[in-house]
């Protein structure tokens, strides 16, 4: 009996990403996920030996041990293990780490790259495995100690400062800082007044009066002289010399303007355009993005997602080309394919733009196997993508210059009417960008008669209005991301969680789709601007950024350049130990000991606390800042029976029995969904795991474990009566269901549902 050939393990990072892996490789080969990162340095510890060249120490984390074993195992059992993680610096060290990890050094092993997860690519990348690039790996260690450093130096003197818990970054105190800034910015804006003139005009021998409007702009003997109108008394001077005067045209231009389309997505540009259109946060983006990446079956649906290139292969250009003509018509088409270059500075070349793996993929055509988000970021990739191949737009833009000319010996004034008309759609016919609060554009909005030099105007109205000059706005996260990108500040793996990690630590917050910095991130900025001035300035943390490329380009040794970070923050250290703690002091009395109270922080925001602690321990809330009165409830406490009340802590609210502190019995606050659990008849709530990821569970866990990840339907199904659950196609303002015993899908009319027994 012959002996059966031992096949390849292929180590990847994340389960979808294997399930379409396998489909591609067949047989032969095994496919294990790593689930991330599968070593760290400690969390308990700073994990550096700084006098050793900022060695790092790196653990196996305990939920990662029986990843890390069934990966050991495995390998032991194959030919060869082929190391295909994500194809960025963070998946070259994944790559890294699991050699040693799982202990691969003695086994024959590589590493494969693959942008996208087609059949075409993934061969491609096995037939040109490659060694490990210890550049790359080099670069994300000297990342990893560098903020490790940062994070274990800094945040212990912000929790003497102000309270144990914070934490600071070298990215996300820079980017807390422009938030802070910003705001003050806005709050020391003076507005300046400021007016415009307005005037609706029709030539007189047009017996349709067509009317359209110009705005008063000047003098007609200088006409680049500005016209600034600053007050009320200036505008009433103008409007009455503009009402006394005879109009005719000076002269008309008309010109083609041309646009061309934005180029396809890199990662910051999808992070900001998902926002503007979807009202996707950084993170949401991301999320869905690397589901699209590693796909459904045995493709991947889009490029990977983690790139600051825009350029793109050859063979997708073609075929976006063969679509185009044959969607849209060959008059559509640019003469030849579109190439995009980058010019942010330390763009990875090597990376594509964001993609769809195959423009022939359509959106509708995945409708049914996609869920509501990932179908909406895929048809915004794939529209952004074959729209930067299409020809440009092409408008029509008229401006006639207007002379007024006022009686007497009053200088004569000038104004401009302007009208843009889109001649040909070109790639606005499939795609056109978002656009910020205040940009959008005025096309055909002020159609002009046919006009010639010397036509005499007939006023109709004048439209005198006053302005104030307004604060630069909020950052939204998408205009932070953008700002730091041009900054330079992070690289596309690290916006969506900075930007998360500031509004996870209290620093800043959303109001609508804005960012506003908390009290608490006032103060924690000030103290770091205060204290360590250069690691938290955009410059210093760009500068840094461009080293840690010259690392990875092969430039730099990462030691020196972390020793060179190091030094300098060590000093500031130093002389920050001697600074002492905020605290804000009031003109309350102690109740206790009659010493003065001060202002301090807790985990909850400020109280008031007796400035003689540690021997006084009495606090009191802040007036204004009190703690919410427990809501009562109908809810038992299932420990002793009395009534339970919602309470407000760390994590949200809560149910907590009413006689606390001598009963403890807590339970969280569930959302039910009206429908039954199959098994034991209890009611389905909704539930969060440990990711955030929201599902639905019976709430009678743990004596029974049923769960489903869609949202589950009052409504039975139709043929066999069991449970439904929305379907991942939806209609708007329909629901369509599937059942989970037997394969109905179809349109649902939900159930109120029924009223729970007394």
């Amino acid at each position: 009996m012959s002996k059966r050939k031992a096949k390849s393990l292929v180590v990847v990072e994340s389960p979808a990403k294997a399930r379409t892996i396998s489909g591609i490789l067949g047989s032969d080969y095994d496919v294990r996920a790593s689930v991330g990162h599968v070593r760290d340095l400690p969390k308990s510890a700073l994990g550096v030996e700084i006098e050793q060249g900022f060695l790092p120490k790196y653990v196996i984390p305990r939920e990662k041990s029986a990843a890390v074993k069934e990966i050991k195992k495995a390998a032991a059992a194959a030919e060869s293990v082929y190391l295909a993680t994500d194809p960025d610096r963070e998946g070259e060290a994944i790559a890294w780490h699991l050699i040693a990890a799982a202990a691969l050094e003695g086994k024959p092993h590589q590493r494969v790259v693959f942008h996208e997860i087609t059949p075409e690519a993934v061969r491609e990348a096995f037939e040109h495995p490659r060694e490990i690039d210890m550049q790359l790996v080099d670069a994300q260690q000297a990342r990893r100690v560098l903020d490790r450093l940062v994070g274990y130096r800094l945040s212990p003197f912000l929790w003497k400062q102000v309270r144990r818990g914070l934490s600071a970054g070298r990215v996300q105190s820079v980017a807390a800082r422009l938030v802070a800034e910003r705001e003050r910015e806005i709050q020391g804006f003076s507005p300046r007044e400021y007016w415009t003139i307005d005037a609706d005009l029709a030539k007189e021998q047009d017996a349709a009066r067509q009317l359209f409007r110009a705005r008063l702009a000047g003098y007609t003997s200088d006409k680049k002289r500005k016209l600034e109108i600053e007050s009320e008394i200036e505008a009433e001077r103008l409007t009455a010399l503009l009402k006394s005067a005879a109009y005719r045209v000076l002269g008309v231009q008309r010109k083609n303007v041309s646009r061309r389309p934005a180029p396809p997505f890199i990662t910051s540009t999808l992070q900001q355009e998902a926002s503007r259109r979807l009202g996707f946060s950084a993170r949401r983006t991301m999320v869905v993005a690397q589901q699209l990446y590693e796909g459904l079956g045995d493709v991947g649906l889009i490029t990977y997602m983690r790139t600051d290139s825009t350029q793109v292969a050859q063979t997708a250009r073609h075929e976006a080309r063969e679509f185009i003509a044959s969607k849209f018509g060959k008059e559509f088409l640019p003469p030849s394919p579109r190439e995009y270059r980058k010019k942010v500075k330390g763009a990875q070349e090597a990376h594509e733009a964001i993609r769809p793996t195959s423009v022939f993929r359509e959106p509708d055509s995945l409708a049914r196997n996609l869920d509501r988000d990932q179908l909406r970021l895929y048809t915004l990739v794939w529209q952004r993508f074959l729209a930067s191949q299409m020809a440009d737009a092409q408008f029509d833009q008229t401006t006639a210059e207007i002379e007024a000319s006022p009686p007497g010996d009053s200088e004569a004034l000038l104004l401009r009417a302007t009208n843009t008309q889109l001649r040909f759609a070109g790639y606005r016919q499939l795609y056109e960008e978002g656009k910020d609060n205040g940009d959008e554009e005025d096309i055909g909005t002020n159609p002009l008669p046919a006009l010639a030099a010397d036509d005499p105007l007939a006023l109709l109205e004048l439209l005198p209005e006053q302005h104030f000059t307004e604060p630069p706005p909020r950052f939204t996260e998408a205009s932070l991301v953008k700002a730091l990108e041009e900054k330079g500040i992070g690289r596309p793996s690290t916006y969506a969680p900075t930007v998360a990690t500031i509004q996870e630590r209290g620093y800043v917050e959303k109001e609508g789709r804005q960012l506003k910095p908390t009290d608490l991130g006032f103060v924690v900025n000030d103290l770091l601007v205060e204290h360590f001035p250069d690691f938290v300035d955009e410059r210093f943390t760009a500068e840094m950024e461009t080293e840690l490329d010259e690392i990875a380009d092969g430039e730099r040794d990462w030691q020196p350049v972390v020793e060179q970070f190091y030094r300098p923050l060590e000093s500031a250290l130093e002389a920050a130990k001697e600074a002492a703690p905020q605290r804000e002091l009031t003109d309350e009395k102690c109740d206790k000991c009659g010493k003065p109270m001060v202002v301090r922080w807790g985990r909850r925001g400020r109280f008031l606390a007796c400035s003689g602690f540690p021997e006084c321990r009495n606090t009191r809330a802040l007036e204004g800042e009190e703690e919410p009165q427990p809501e009562p409830t109908d809810e038992k406490c299932h420990e002793c029976g009395a009534d339970m009340v919602i309470r407000s802590g760390r994590f949200g609210r809560f149910l907590a029995c009413s006689r606390y502190p001598e009963c403890k019995g807590r339970r969280p606050i569930v959302t039910k969904t009206g429908a039954l659990c199959p098994r034991d008849g209890g009611d389905l709530v909704e539930r969060r795991s440990r990711k955030g990821r929201t599902f639905y569970g019976c709430a009678n866990y743990p004596k029974c474990d049923f769960v489903v990840w869609s949202r589950p339907l009052t409504t039975p199904c139709p043929e066999c009566g069991a449970l439904l659950t929305v379907d991942r196609q939806q209609e708007e303002g329909k629901t369509r269901g599937r059942c989970t015993s037997c394969s109905w899908r179809g349109e649902v009319e939900e159930k109120e549902p029924a009223p729970a027994p007394a």
